[in-house]
């Protein structure tokens, strides 16, 4: 194809090429400009009749010092205040989509992390449990507490009592790891395997068998890339919340992010928009808890094992096949479910095979039409499991707060391998003190006390296409047993009311045996590093 190509003065190229990937395709991308420029370019893209590179060069290359990178060090005060007018007159959400940062949020605990990726629209990076070991104090110089302490968030305001409780659990934990390992080995000795992908799978398998006996006050390194808009609301969140925590880290964030996104969240400093936004949150939250109380609903209840239950469903399966049909026709919706009507079984799962394909990976998903059928799942899962549901994007999770109440259980393998007893004692340390922090008068701190394997209830609420990815991504035979034990039990369900959707599932792993779950992914791993070093 054919595109126009503009011309540009050896001066103007000298401005542009910088900060346009290209000069002469109609596709490019904007390289070395703060990102409030770029913002503000495109916020007054909408309204300008001409091409970007174009109004780069009207309306924003003048700010550029000549002879030196352009807005170096600062984001350009004109492209501050441009932004600023186009942010109140055009809409302030959609401005605020079109510039982002990255920040790193280092040292929170496991219950903030939480927090920190509650937003859907932002990426989210955070360390895992399932491959970093804490079986050793931290460095001498480290911020959280004395040299050569656990790995775990504290407050002198939690008392003394805490840190004693932390630290007995973490010496646990640290000594069992050496013996679970030592019994991984014996259980799964090496063979054919690469010895370096054997010793990871090893060492990943107890790490995972005792993920449950870390405390959720475990410190945590989270990445986090998000526009403005995210970040705004992400500030108002930590502001309104009742952890301590939450809003130093947000204070921190605030400040950090008002170095290189200053404009994106100028509001959320100014009283009569961030102030009455976080007031909003804060009474929002105080009348759900008078409510909840005036109701009789601040009790704690529940099975005393893992479950996981299909709550509602809605729509079926000729109304998903009617929206999967419906980009590619003319008729109304009406018409096109009558003619899905009078389809016989067998045609019916002919179409929906077909629409849905061979399918060669996971990765291979339907279209839009399968968000026509939605699934609310009410699950109980240690708490471990629930983090790695709760970072799925596309779906609602909703969660209660982290209690003792409905029980914690030791892995099988666990007592196999001789440490039950000591698994045990960790987790009663951990709910004493729990009971003691919440007798204190501080619920909101008493969650850090609960090791990750005390089990919490949440919600996920997902449509068909999004169930589809989540079944078979976490039930595959490389993940952690208690999120793979909850997808399965997810398309089992699903399974007994719309069997053709979940036959679509077709790469959820039933598997359920014990098994060095990694050992596959890092032989695989390893193949990949031989072949580039041949």
């Amino acid at each position: 194809m054919r595109y126009p190509v503009e011309t540009f003065t050896a001066e103007e190229r000298s401005a542009l090429e910088p900060h346009f990937s290209n000069l002469d395709r109609p596709v490019f991308a904007l390289t070395n400009l703060p990102e409030t420029v770029k913002g503000a370019l495109f916020a007054r893209y909408s309204r300008y009749q001409g091409t970007l590179r174009r109004l780069y060069l009207d309306e924003f290359a003048a700010d550029a010092p000549a002879g030196s990178r352009p807005f170096d060090g600062a984001e350009g005060e004109r492209a501050a205040q441009l932004y600023e007018r186009i942010f109140i007159g055009y809409g302030d959400d959609s401005v605020a989509q079109l510039g982002g940062a990255h920040l790193a949020c280092e040292w929170v605990s496991n219950v903030l992390t939480k927090v920190l990726q509650r937003g859907r629209l932002a990426a989210y990076l955070e360390q895992s449990t399932r491959y970093i070991p804490y079986d050793a104090p931290m460095e001498a110089g480290a911020e959280q507490g004395s040299p050569g302490s656990w790995r775990y968030w504290r407050n002198d305001d939690l008392g003394p009592e805490f840190g004693a409780a932390m630290d007995e659990i973490f010496s646990i934990y640290s000594q069992t790891l050496r013996d679970v390992r030592a019994w991984a080995e014996q259980r799964w000795p090496r063979g054919d395997e690469p010895q370096s992908a054997w010793e990871r799978s090893i060492k990943a398998k107890a790490l995972d068998l005792l993920r449950g006996l870390l405390p959720a006050s475990t410190l945590s390194h989270v990445g986090i890339y998000a526009s403005g808009q995210a970040y705004e609301q992400l500030l108002l969140r930590l502001a309104s919340s009742p952890l301590p925590e939450a809003r130093a880290v947000g204070a921190m964030a605030h400040e950090e992010l008002g170095a290189v996104i200053p404009s994106f969240i100028s509001r959320v400093g100014r009283p009569e928009r961030g102030g009455e936004w976080i007031s909003y949150l804060e009474q929002r939250r105080r009348d759900t808890e008078r409510w909840v109380a005036r109701l009789g609903l601040d009790r704690r209840e529940g099975p005393d094992a893992p479950a996981v239950e299909l709550t509602h469903v809605d729509g079926d399966e000729d109304l998903l096949l009617a929206a999967s049909l419906y980009e590619a026709t003319g008729l109304p919706e009406a018409a096109i479910a009558s003619r899905i009507a009078n389809l016989d079984p067998i045609e019916r799962e002919e179409v929906l095979a077909d629409l849905v394909g061979e399918r060669g990976n996971r990765r291979h998903r339907p279209g839009r039409g399968w968000e026509a059928v939605r699934y609310r799942f009410e699950i109980v899962s240690d708490y471990g499991g629930f983090r790695d549901m709760q970072r799925h994007r596309m779906l609602t999770c909703q969660w209660q707060s982290l209690n003792p109440d409905l029980g914690a259980g030791v892995p099988e393998e666990v007592v196999d391998a001789g440490v039950g007893d000591e698994y045990r004692r960790a987790l009663e340390i951990s709910r004493a003190e729990f009971e003691r922090l919440e007798s204190a008068g501080m619920p909101e701190a008493a969650p850090y006390a609960l090791c990750l394997g005390y089990r919490i209830r949440y919600v996920l609420d997902m449509n068909a296409r999004e169930a589809m990815h989540v079944c078979e991504l976490r039930s595959g035979r490389e993940g952690h047993p208690t999120y793979r034990a909850v997808a399965q039990a997810m398309h089992e369900q699903i399974s007994a009311v719309h069997p053709a959707i979940a036959a679509a599932m077709r790469h959820v792993d039933s598997s359920s045996e014990p098994r060095l779950e990694r050992i596959m992914s890092e032989i695989r791993t390893h193949r990949k590093r031989a072949a580039l070093t041949r």
